[in-house]
C-alpha cells in the first residue's frame, strides 16, 4: 500500500448544483487513520482560441470569491456524464461567439488534488468563425483579443493569475513555438 489510502468511511457533507464534500476517514500506508475533506466536481473544460495571426480571445469576468475580476480563457463546468470535448465547443460559443474548424486536445490538469476531484480538459481552437455570442442569463463578461505572445508575458509577470488560463497559455506557446 506504498503511497496509497484507503476510505474506511465517507460522510455526505453537502450536496448542491455544483458539487458535493464529504468528510471522510482514510487509512494510512502505516496504519493509522486522517481525516480527508473531498469537494467532488464534475469537472470543466477550458479552450484558448487562437487567431490565424497568434492572437487569443481571453474573457474577464467577476469572480465573486476573490470579489475580483480576472482574465481567463473562455471555460465552463461539465455536466454529469458530458463529453468536454463538446462541453469545450459550447463554451466557446457562448462566452466568445465564436466556433472553430480545428480542434486540438492539450490534455488535463487537476487544479486543486490535495482536497478536489475537480479534472480540467484542455483545448485549442483554430480556424475561427464568428456568428454571435450566447451568455446564460447569470453571466456576465467582456471578451478582450490579445497577442499569444503578450499573453505569456502576462503569465510570467503575475497579471495573469488564474491556473487553468496560465496552463492553457503556456501549453498553446510551446505548441506553436511562441
Amino acid at each position: 500500500m506504498h503511497l496509497q489510502e484507503k476510505t474506511i468511511t465517507s460522510d455526505l457533507r453537502y450536496e448542491g448544483p455544483i458539487f458535493t464534500i464529504t468528510h471522510d476517514t482514510a487509512e494510512l500506508e502505516n496504519g493509522k487513520t486522517a481525516v480527508r475533506d473531498v469537494l467532488h466536481h464534475h469537472g470543466g473544460v477550458c479552450v484558448i482560441p487562437i487567431t490565424e495571426n497568434n492572437e487569443i480571445f481571453l474573457v474577464k469576468q467577476f469572480r465573486y470569491p476573490f470579489a475580483s475580476v480576472t482574465r481567463e480563457v473562455p471555460a465552463g463546468k461539465l455536466e454529469k456524464g458530458e463529453d468536454h470535448a463538446e462541453c469545450g465547443r459550447r463554451e466557446l460559443l457562448e462566452e466568445t461567439g465564436y466556433s472553430c474548424s480545428e480542434y486540438i486536445y492539450l490534455g488535463e490538469m487537476l487544479p486543486t488534488p490535495a482536497y478536489n476531484t475537480e479534472v480540467t480538459y484542455m483545448y485549442l481552437a483554430k480556424g475561427l468563425t464568428f456568428s454571435s455570442q450566447s451568455l446564460d442569463p447569470d453571466e456576465f463578461l467582456d471578451v478582450e483579443r490579445i497577442p499569444l505572445s503578450e499573453a505569456v508575458k502576462q503569465v510570467m509577470d503575475g497579471t495573469i493569475r488564474d491556473g487553468k488560463t496560465q496552463v492553457t497559455i503556456l501549453k498553446a506557446a510551446r505548441l506553436l513555438g511562441i
